[in-house]
């Protein structure tokens, strides 16, 4: 029987994975410093042996990898950052053991995939507080750059100053699991759990408001003093002062009940000038710029 040693070296093995059963603890059991970075991403570490497995097989570039919990039948997906585990271990974010029902020490499989890329997905966030956040979609696209892939279903778990928010995969596309590593991803969010809107903000969303024709007035007078020449002498019966005219000037109604981070656009309301006109017909012409006398400045000759 003549064996060739150096034959696979030559033409390395495709489409052949990676599988292997590791001892999985949380990052916070990994020796020396804290890995912070690990803990709010979605990517393991691994040994290195692992990294010298996967060379050898020729695995797809970037690595990703199927995590199975044969135990309790659950699984997830995730990349790798590092291949500086102690052999026989890897170490998981805490949310990710959550995830697969992991306890420290338990037996995790792990298998190489290949993935595709995502197009769309859908988040729910569990709490309300999420809610709170000005921009959600730019804190997602953020936390989500220390990701590999999503899986439908996962519970991930995102930081945001010093708060940890915990959002539900609710639906990926092209598949139940996808790659997010340089994708064009469409993201929706749906109502937080146990969200419920207000009596009043059911109201506010769902009631047709009637036109709002009110408007407040605001009465202005004339200049009511009386007025003296520069050079003493009384004033002609043409240049007695003009009766003080009253000028009603329309104002726009505030909003009282307006509460804070809340836009509405009623389109119902119409402009102001449109409202005097239709409800105050009586009211003084107040478009006349000039209701004084004219004087020539040159004195006619007889």
């Amino acid at each position: 029987m003549f064996q060739f040693s150096g034959f696979n070296m030559m033409f390395p093995e495709t489409g052949r994975t990676f599988k292997a059963s590791y001892k999985c603890f949380s990052v916070s059991m990994l020796p020396g410093n804290e890995r912070q970075d690990v803990e709010n991403g979605g990517k393991i570490i691994m040994p290195p042996s692992a990294l010298d497995t996967l060379t050898r097989l020729n695995v797809e570039y970037p690595m990703l990898f199927k995590l199975i919990n044969n135990k309790k039948g659950r699984h997830s997906h995730a990349g790798v950052l590092e291949f500086v585990a102690d052999e026989g271990k890897c170490y998981l974010p805490y949310w990710m053991m959550d995830n697969l029902l992991l306890e420290e020490g338990d037996i995790l499989t792990i298998e190489s995939v290949s993935l595709p890329v995502a197009k769309f997905s859908k988040f729910q966030p569990h709490s309300t507080d999420f809610l709170d956040i000005t921009n959600p979609k730019a804190v997602l696209e953020n936390a989500l750059r220390n990701f590999a892939c999503l899986t439908t279903g996962d519970v991930i778990a995102i930081k945001y100053n010093k708060k940890v928010y915990e959002l539900c995969v609710l639906e990926t596309k092209p598949g139940n699991a996808v790659s997010i590593i340089e994708c064009d991803m469409n993201v929706e969010f749906e109502a937080p759990v146990g969200y419920k809107e207000t009596s009043e903000q059911v109201k506010e969303n769902t009631r047709d408001e009637a036109p709002q024709d009110h408007i407040m007035e605001e009465v202005v007078e004339t200049f009511k003093g009386s007025g003296v020449r520069l050079d003493g002498k009384k004033k002609k019966e043409n240049q007695l002062d003009t009766p003080v005219v009253k000028k009603v000037l329309a104002r726009g109604v505030p909003d009282y009940d307006y509460k804070f981070s809340l836009l509405k656009f009623d389109h119902s309301i119409k402009a102001i000038s449109d409202r005097v006109a239709e409800n105050d017909t009586n009211i003084i012409e107040a478009e006349e710029n000039f209701q004084g006398q004219g004087f020539s400045m040159k004195k006619s000759r007889k």
